[in-house]
C-alpha cells in the first residue's frame, strides 16, 4: 500500500514552519503513543506513520528532497523504529527532543534521559515563600530589609556528599551509578528511578553524623532583600537560588518574598496614584484660601478657589508613586471636605443666624435653588 503524503499525515499544508511541524507531531504522538494505547495495532501504526513524517519534515535536507521528489527522494533514508532510528539509539535531532518531552509527559514527569544521557543524580531544592511587611514609605521610595528564614543548606561537614569524613559513597550495584533502571516495553526502553539508591546512583555505607547521610541540614539564615521603588501589596520578589539546597550538586530552589505594604495614616494608594482627604472650614470654602497640604516629599501650597464645594477633587501632578520598573510618577488626588462646625460660641451662632437670613439669594446658592426647583416640578 502506498504511503500517505507526510503533510497530510500531520494535518499540515506545504510550507508549514518547523514549529508547526513539531506541534502537529507532538499532538499526534501523544494521542497514538503505544503506552497510551496498549495492544492497539492501529494506534501503533499511526504513531509510526506520524514519527516517520516528522523525521523527514524536521530534517532540512530530507524535507527539501521530499518537497521536490516526494517519497522517492527519501526512500531508504528514514530511520524508522529498529532500523537505526530513535528506538535503536539513533539521533533524530529535533524529533528526538520532542520525543523526550512526550516520553516525560506519558510517564507523568519531566524529561528523562535518553540515548545514553545520564540521569541527574541530585534532587533540586524546593522553592520557598515567605511574607514581608514594609512601610508605605519603604514601598514608595525603596529600601533594603533584612529577613530571617530556616531552610536546607549544604552540610559543611561532608560538603554535601552525605558520607562520613574520610569515606566516599559507593556506586549503586543495581543501576551501576546511572540513577535509573531500564526495561524493554515493546520497541521502547522505559527508564525508571532506581529503587535502591532513589536515583542518586550512589550508596552511603558510613553516613555523616551531622546530616545523617542527607548531604544537607536545616539552618537559620539571614538575607538582605532590596525593596524596589513603587512595589505594591501582593507583588513577589524572586531571590534566585535562595530556597532549599539541592542534593548531590543539583541546583538550589528559589525564594519568593510576598510584599505586604502597611497602611498610611493620611494617604491611600490606587495603583501609582495617591488619594488624600483635606478638610477645610466653611469660611475657607466660601471665601477661598491658600493652604498647605502633605505629600510624600513634604508640604506644598494649594490655592482653594472661592466657592469651593465639598467633594471637589484637585490633582497634583507627579506627587504620587514612582512606577515600578518604569519611568513616570503617579499623581496625588486631593478630595476637599468642607467641615461643618459642631460646637459654636454664642458670637458664632449669631453670625450664622444672620447669614441664614441672607441666604435667599439664588446667585449665592445655585445648586440648592436648582434642586428645590426640580422638587417643586416633580410634585406639582
Amino acid at each position: 500500500m502506498s504511503k500517505r503524503d507526510y503533510y497530510e499525515v500531520l494535518g499540515l499544508s506545504r510550507g508549514a514552519s518547523k514549529d508547526e511541524i513539531k506541534k502537529a507531531y507532538r499532538k499526534l504522538a501523544l494521542k497514538y503513543h503505544p503506552d497510551r494505547n496498549p495492544d492497539d495495532s492501529e494506534a501503533e501504526a499511526k504513531f509510526k506513520e506520524a514519527s516517520e513524517a516528522a523525521e523527514v519534515l524536521l530534517d532540512e535536507g530530507k524535507k527539501s528532497r521530499y518537497d521536490q521528489f516526494g517519497h522517492a527522494g527519501v526512500d531508504g533514508q528514514t530511520g524508522g523504529f529498529g532500523q537505526g532510528g530513535f528506538g535503536a539509539g539513533g539521533d533524530f535531532g529535533d524529533l528526538g527532543d520532542i520525543f523526550g518531552d512526550i516520553f516525560g509527559d506519558i510517564l507523568g514527569g519531566g524529561r528523562r534521559g535518553g540515548g545514553g544521557r545520564r540521569r541527574s543524580r541530585g534532587t533540586p531544592g524546593n522553592d520557598l515563600q515567605m511574607g514581608l511587611d514594609v512601610t508605605f514609605e519603604e514601598a514608595a521610595f525603596g529600601a533594603e530589609k533584612s529577613i530571617s528564614l530556616t531552610r536546607y543548606v549544604e552540610c559543611g561537614t561532608c560538603s554535601g556528599s552525605g558520607a562520613k569524613a574520610g569515606t566516599q559513597p559507593s556506586t549503586c550495584d543495581m543501576c551501576n551509578g546511572m540513577g535509573e533502571v531500564r526495561r524493554q516495553q515493546g520497541f521502547f526502553t522505559v527508564a525508571t528511578t532506581c529503587p535502591k539508591c532513589q536515583g542518586s546512583g550512589q550508596m552511603i555505607q558510613d553516613p555523616c553524623g551531622d546530616c545523617h547521610g542527607q548531604g544537607r541540614k536545616r539552618e537559620k539564615v539571614d538575607l538582605a532583600v532590596k525593596i524596589p521603588v513603587g512595589i505594591d501589596t501582593n507583588q513577589r520578589l524572586k531571590l534566585s537560588g535562595e530556597g532549599d539546597s539541592g542534593t548531590q550538586g543539583a541546583p538550589n530552589g528559589d525564594l519568593y518574598v510576598v510584599i505586604n505594604v502597611q497602611d498610611h495614616a493620611i494617604f491611600e494608594r490606587d495603583g501609582f496614584n495617591l488619594h488624600c482627604t483635606v478638610p477645610i472650614s466653611f469660611s475657607q470654602a466660601t471665601l477661598g484660601d491658600e493652604i498647605e497640604v502633605p505629600t510624600l516629599d513634604g508640604k506644598v501650597s494649594v490655592n482653594i478657589p472661592e466657592g469651593t464645594q465639598s467633594g471637589k477633587k484637585m490633582r497634583l501632578k507627579g506627587k504620587g508613586i514612582q512606577r515600578l520598573g518604569a519611568y513616570g510618577v503617579g499623581d496625588l488626588i486631593l478630595t476637599i471636605h468642607v467641615e461643618t462646625p459642631t460646637k459654636l460660641t454664642s458670637e458664632q451662632r449669631e453670625i450664622f443666624k444672620r447669614l441664614s437670613e441672607l441666604e435667599n439669594n439664588e446667585k449665592s446658592h445655585p445648586m440648592s435653588r436648582g434642586f428645590f426647583d426640580k422638587v417643586k416640578d416633580l410634585f406639582h
